[in-house]
């Protein structure tokens, strides 16, 4: 209940700056804005810095061709910008504006939009928006992030447990595979996601992942180097299980053991700590606020997550599958319950500075799939919270059963000699322990010990073993989950996108009004531009279009607005005819909330009919 309320407390921090997994804040031209010239370039500004590729940003014409011969780059050299130059005379319609960028923290996000010159028309254009990650390679990539995960907990934790724990671990064969196959895990699921690196930023097949200028592309990116230094962290940490690998084995054939000093915990500390860094370097970490803090912590988190779980799993096998006569030590299992608590409070106070970072606010946790998730994950913890207690009960049990004091009880206990008597005697002499009554077997020599009493060792570890399994299995289940967070957009980002698209959304008010043109069957359309669509001074540019989508000419075309609730108008917005399209440049609107359009179309010298609509008007921002 402690690791809760303090969660719930600092996700009370409230919101700041946009972090990790970028999201489209404006674009210039807006989405669904219709241009009266044809535009130079198209441009697309994000919540934080991306990076893209050659087809990142494409616009498609009303017959899916595509108008942009050159790729992206960014604008005035500004991280969180995309743009394009377009090709010269472009003709009237629709025009799509699809994009897929990688944001800072490595994962691709991507969308599309509309804009037209002239006047709307229909488009042959179709683009894909669903989620990246789901698509083959998507799917495949976030299931070689589990084994990568996985792979790093075994070796990270069972390496601990050998160097700090127990070192003759180190020589059992359980404990030897154990390493082997956390080593072998993170290895081929590195590789792997190296290879799909180029086609999951880009939307590529599984088979293009052999491609081998799109993996050279990959490595030249932030996670495709982190991937690449990893590699050369695993192949060092390849070399040094070899070496003592083999001086275990010499151990075997009655050499001493090898002794495990401080330089070669130092050694494997290190070597952890820059295998932790690869994933910081190319995750949420490093992205968002606070970037200088954050990447520390996200690798003693990572690192206390290893060390526990996969020391866990370690002491689990050593109990069940441990060599015959040789059980685990009760020093050992007491070291290892001191470390796996430093582990356990350590991955709560990184994790509750996490949960801050990411999620930010008590409506968060509910509203989005990364803070639902994340409530899952801290149920989850709290109950492996409650399973480990009964573990450190049982552990301390043992370790009191084991001690000299204990054991010489124990002894003493057992030692109830027979004493050797007279070959004949009738009678036991006055005193004379029962064991050496007359009806006790005669012998030359004194008898056999009794049977001592059964040792309660066996009972507090068969206790010790339940509990680790349930802690062990719960342990699982949060690895899964925190690695389903890293791949969630933070509660932050989502917010901030929502909040840039509703921005985005107020810059530019697009009405389009269906009127009767005073002929049968003919109902022609008036749209209506409102920017910035706030209090304040406003545009407003007004097109009138015939019934076959052709602009038509109207020798009059009036708008007022009224603030019924309030009270407020009509205001008469003073519409001049531009040659084409009538437009002011001065509409002031004092109050937010909602107006209402009445929009006179005069179509004839003496008809005219009057339309209305409505539109939000939103308060200047802070």
């Amino acid at each position: 209940m402690v690791l809760v309320a303090a969660v719930l407390a600092l996700l009370l921090g409230g919101a700041g700056a946009a972090f990790a997994h970028a999201g489209l804040s404006g674009s210039d031209p807006a989405d669904g804005s219709v241009l009266k010239a044809e535009p130079q370039h198209v441009t697309l500004t994000f919540t934080e810095s991306v990076s893209f590729s050659d087809d990142s940003l494409r616009v498609l014409s009303p017959a899916n061709e595509r108008v942009n011969p050159r790729p992206a780059q960014h604008a005035d050299g500004k991280e969180n910008t995309a743009r394009v130059e377009l090709s010269g005379k472009l003709p009237q319609g629709t025009y799509t504006v699809a994009w897929r960028v990688v944001s800072a923290d490595g994962h691709p996000i991507s969308g599309a939009f509309v804009f037209s010159i002239g006047r709307p028309s229909e488009t042959a254009a179709v683009v894909a928006t669903g989620s990246p990650d789901d698509t083959a390679v998507g799917r495949l990539y976030g299931v070689l992030r589990h084994i990568a995960y996985s792979g790093l907990a075994l070796l990270v934790g069972a390496a601990t447990f050998v160097l700090v724990c127990w070192p003759t671990a180190g020589a059992i064969r359980p404990v030897r595979r154990l390493l082997t196959v956390g080593w072998v895990a993170l290895t081929a699921s590195t590789v792997a996601l190296l290879l799909l690196r180029g086609p999951y930023e880009t939307a590529g097949s599984v088979t293009s992942a052999f491609d081998l200028a799109q993996l050279g592309r990959a490595v030249t990116t932030r996670s495709g180097g982190a991937l690449m230094a990893r590699l050369v962290l695993l192949a060092v940490a390849a070399v040094l299980l070899r070496r003592w690998a083999r001086r275990f084995d010499r151990a075997d054939d009655g050499a001493p053991p090898p002794e495990l000093g401080a330089r070669v915990r130092q050694v494997g500390a290190l070597l952890a700590v820059a295998l932790a860094v690869t994933w910081a370097f190319a995750e949420h970490a490093a992205a968002g606020i606070q970037v200088v803090l954050a990447m520390p912590v996200a690798v003693l988190h990572l690192l206390a997550m290893g060390v526990w779980l996969g020391g866990l799993i370690t002491l689990l096998l050593l109990l069940r599958r441990g060599p015959a006569g040789q059980g685990v030590p009760a020093s050992a299992i007491a070291r290892f319950s001191r470390l796996a608590f430093r582990a356990v409070a350590v991955l709560v106070g990184t994790g509750v500075y996490q949960s801050w970072r990411q999620v930010g606010s008590w409506e968060a946790l509910s509203t989005t799939s990364y803070g639902r998730t994340l409530v899952v994950k801290v149920a989850v913890v709290v109950l492996v919270l409650w399973v480990a207690s009964y573990s450190r009960r049982w552990t301390a049990r043992l370790v009191h059963e084991a001690s000299p004091a204990r054991k010489a009880v124990r002894v003493r206990a057992a030692e109830r000699v027979r004493v050797a008597q007279t070959v004949g005697a009738p009678t036991a002499p006055a005193g004379q322990d029962r064991d050496t009554a007359p009806d006790a077997p005669a012998g030359d020599g004194p008898s056999e010990k009794a049977a001592p009493p059964a040792s309660e060792a066996d009972t507090y570890r068969r206790g010790l073993r339940r509990m680790v399994t349930v802690e062990a299995v719960l342990g699982v289940v949060v690895l899964v989950i925190t690695t389903m967070l890293t791949g969630t957009q933070p509660s932050r980002a989502a917010g901030e996108k929502v909040a840039a698209a509703s921005a985005q959304d107020s810059g530019v008010k697009v009405l389009t009004v269906p009127f009767d043109m005073g002929t049968a069957n003919h109902q022609g359309t008036v749209q209506i531009t409102l920017a910035p669509g706030r209090v304040g001074e406003n545009t407003v540019e007004a097109v009138v279009f015939t019934a076959d989508g052709g602009l038509a000419s109207v020798p009059e075309l009036r708008l007022t607005l009224t603030q019924e609730e309030l009270g407020i108008g009509p205001l008469d917005a003073k519409l001049k005819n531009q040659k084409g399209y009538w437009a002011a440049y001065d509409l002031r609107l004092p109050m937010p909330g909602e107006w209402t359009l009445n929009i006179t179309v005069r179509t004839t010298d003496i008809d005219q009919v009057t339309v209305r609509e409505t539109v939000r008007i939103t308060p200047v921002p802070r």
